[in-house]
């Protein structure tokens, strides 16, 4: 009877530890890529970490806020199979996002949520890292004078030492870009 409950005990050991042996601990607070990962997931890599950041979004009437402080922080979850990221920024106002790659339709699903604006649905963008580098998502949105087009969201810049962020509202033909969100960042942790 102890043989069996030590085999019991041993496989839900080692099954538990195999389900997250690639989650963020306290020695690696931000995971690893779990090597069954799309090799995509490596689009990422230079984000993982903290970074600090100035967030810039238009006001109202056109003009650019003055920056906000804030840090922007990605982590691998999923046992490795997927990325989080978290911003908490210095006006109180904090998102983050779940980033997922399909290996069926090789696209970046990104899922975005705010506190500032709790939803029972979930904002989501899809894309894929472009040839020279930067990686670009969509989702379809109205302009506020009923124009359809999309919210494009860019990284570029992207180094081992920081990126920057550009959030627009694109027509269909890409002809017409309007800047709402601009983010510039530092890398400060690997």
């Amino acid at each position: 009877m102890k043989i069996l409950a030590m085999l019991l005990f041993l496989c839900v050991t080692s099954t538990t530890v195999a389900q997250s042996e690639y989650e963020p601990t306290a020695l690696d607070p931000y995971g690893m890529k779990n090597p069954k990962a799309p090799k995509q997931l490596d689009d990422f890599k230079p984000m993982i970490g903290i970074c600090d950041c100035d967030s810039e979004r238009r006001n109202p009437d056109g003009s650019w806020a003055n920056a906000v402080k804030m840090t922007w922080k990605y982590k691998y979850i999923m046992n490795g199979m997927a990325i989080q990221d978290e911003t908490l920024k210095a006006d109180g106002k904090h998102s983050g996002s779940i980033r997922q790659f399909s290996k069926d339709s090789l696209s970046w699903y990104v899922h975005y949520y705010a506190s500032a604006s709790p939803t029972p649905t979930l904002g989501s963008w899809k894309g894929k890292k472009t040839e020279d580098g930067k990686i670009v998502l969509y989702k379809p949105q109205k302009a506020p004078n009923g124009m359809d087009g999309f919210s494009r969201l860019t990284f570029y810049d992207i180094t081992d030492k920081g990126y920057k962020w550009i959030g627009e509202w694109v027509d269909p033909k890409e002809t017409v870009s309007f800047p709402f969100w601009k983010i510039s960042c530092v890398k400060r942790e690997e």
